[in-house]
């Protein structure tokens, strides 16, 4: 089969397809023929060697899959041969072929095409956990999403309207910030133009926002703490501007504010049964028209790094798509 093989630290214009065996559905797996499979920012820091996590050489990269169950592996109950399914392995997903955790993976919706089910499984499950299970974002708070025209900054728009909430979004140009609107935000800012604190302020009357969702991290966390609301609640989803940032406890104390985090892979380990009822709820706000993954383009595996060169850039918007 062809795949994208990774067999050292390389950027991600040196990436090219090889002929490699097919991998085999093992225990408690699935042989899964892949249709589309999602890029992601840590896919360029993995192919890099820059990851936290650094699979033994030669890997695949790619960890967002949705295609068709071709093999299920001794122990898997609840799926079978045929099935159109969306998982997380990882690994494997730039190629025809992928093997994924059967814990993993997901029957699709029927009306979910393979490109959104590509879009979904890390990003909406992220942005879903970090409003409703840290955050307990409720309708009429006002949220202030950053970079609201990322792939999890769109599904934290959409989540967000879906849970009742007035969306504040930011985001860098016009563009960007129609996107923003276009997926239920009702206020935008421009970040390159104007200091989104003072305009949040106005936007809320002086209150601040409840609820911040931050995957930026560096000056973006800092100054998000001066705009957030008494009892706000920031929560740090990663940290985009590759700058870790830190807080002094006297701010929380004196705003009577929580700062909490969202490490959505660990869920999987320490809460299984809160992972099966993220996904239950996201594929009825799927089917009930509240969320639609948002692709950006869509690309041939021959160009998986065209597609990772152009997620780099940050010039583009939801999710890309390598379609194999």
């Amino acid at each position: 089969m062809r795949a994208v093989v990774v067999d050292r630290w390389q950027e991600p214009e040196e990436l090219q397809v090889q002929e490699i065996p097919e991998p085999v559905a093992g225990p408690q797996t699935l042989g899964v023929e892949v249709r589309a499979a999602g890029c992601n920012f840590f896919d360029i820091l993995m192919v890099q060697g820059r990851y936290q996590v650094k699979p033994p050489f030669p890997f695949v990269p790619g960890a967002e899959v949705a295609g068709v169950v071709r093999e299920v592996g001794d122990g898997v109950e609840g799926f079978a041969v045929g099935d159109r399914v969306l998982g997380s392995g990882g690994l494997g997903g730039f190629a025809e072929r992928a093997v994924v955790p059967a814990a993993g993976a997901w029957r699709m919706p029927d009306a979910m095409s393979f490109e959104e089910g590509a879009a979904l499984p890390m990003i909406y499950p992220t942005s879903y956990a970090g409003l409703v299970f840290r955050a307990d974002l409720q309708p009429g708070e006002n949220l202030l999403v950053h970079a609201a025209a990322g792939g999890v900054g769109i599904a934290a728009v959409q989540i967000g309207k879906a849970l009742g909430a007035r969306v504040i979004a930011t985001a860098g140009g016009a563009d960007k910030l129609a996107v923003a609107r276009q997926n239920g935000a009702d206020e935008t800012i421009d970040y390159r133009e104007e200091d989104f604190v003072p305009r949040v302020k106005e936007l809320t009357n002086g209150k601040g926002a409840d609820v911040i969702y931050d995957s930026v991290g560096g000056d973006v966390f800092d100054r998000s703490l001066k705009c957030i609301a008494w009892n706000g609640r920031l929560v740090v989803i990663g940290f985009a501007s590759g700058r870790i940032p830190e807080v002094k406890a006297n701010r929380i104390l004196l705003k009577n504010i929580a700062v909490t985090g969202l490490h959505w892979g660990a869920h999987m380990v320490h809460d299984p049964a809160r992972v099966a009822a993220t996904f239950r709820a996201l594929f009825d706000l799927y089917e009930a028209g509240k969320i639609k993954p948002v692709i950006f383009k869509r690309y041939s595996l021959d160009d998986v790094s065209t597609a990772l060169g152009a997620l780099a850039s940050r010039k583009t918007y939801g999710k890309l798509i390598v379609a194999p």
